[in-house]
């Protein structure tokens, strides 16, 4: 029985790191969850990674996936961008132990790795243990196990600040101007996706009116 369903997608700059980080999300998380593949490729419109951070919260907010592996050069500036949307917790994760705490500590649903910075020599093996940290187990169940019940209460707490603090995604595309627009818009295969499999009626109807 599948648990999470985990989309791939990274920014344009990163379209070589595709195939890699999919077949490493793929092997770390395990047969029992689900991975899409959802590039960027080739194919696909340019796109920074502040429009893939868009694609991103789509994602989440209408409940399409449940989790998402993301990046960019950096990996810090697609961790601030996804940050920026209602429902979006992301975690900058460069290294294994980064991840393993992210994952058990922060209720997160989103990741953000760095694709080129430092990706030399054997960077594939820090991207494929830093995924294994991260699907290490149960998630969000404390770190340490001393402490698990203020962590919970901590992360409980960030959720219910976002929710005051951030307005509804869709109110934010409808302040975004066509040109940055357009592009996002183009990525079919994602809105093809959510429409079929997401949850979240009221998100998917409000999409559906912009789209």
């Amino acid at each position: 029985m599948l648990t999470l369903k985990i989309a791939i997608i990274q920014a344009t700059t990163q379209i070589d790191k595709n195939k890699l980080l999919f077949q490493t999300t793929q092997q770390a998380a395990g047969d029992e969850n689900q991975v899409i593949n959802f590039g960027v490729f080739d194919k696909d419109p340019q796109l920074s990674y502040v429009q893939v951070s868009l694609l991103v919260g789509l994602l989440l907010n209408t409940k399409a996936v449940d989790y998402v592996i993301t990046g960019c050069s950096s990996g810090n500036g697609m961790a601030i961008a996804c940050n920026s949307f209602p429902n979006v917790i992301c975690g900058y994760l460069p290294t294994p132990s980064d991840a393993y705490l992210f994952g058990r500590i922060n209720h997160g649903n989103c990741a953000s790795l760095p694709l080129g910075l430092n990706f030399g020599w054997a960077g594939e093996l820090n991207l494929q243990f830093t995924l294994e940290k991260l699907f290490d187990g149960p998630m969000n169940t404390g770190y340490p196990q001393a402490d698990s019940k203020r962590k919970e209460h901590d992360a409980m707490m960030l959720q219910n600040i976002k929710q005051y603090a951030q307005t509804n995604i869709f109110d934010i595309i409808r302040h975004i101007d066509y040109d940055f627009m357009a592009p996002i818009y183009q990525k079919h295969d994602i809105f093809d996706y959510i429409f079929k499999h997401g949850t979240a009626k009221q998100q998917l109807q409000q999409l559906k009116k912009l789209y």
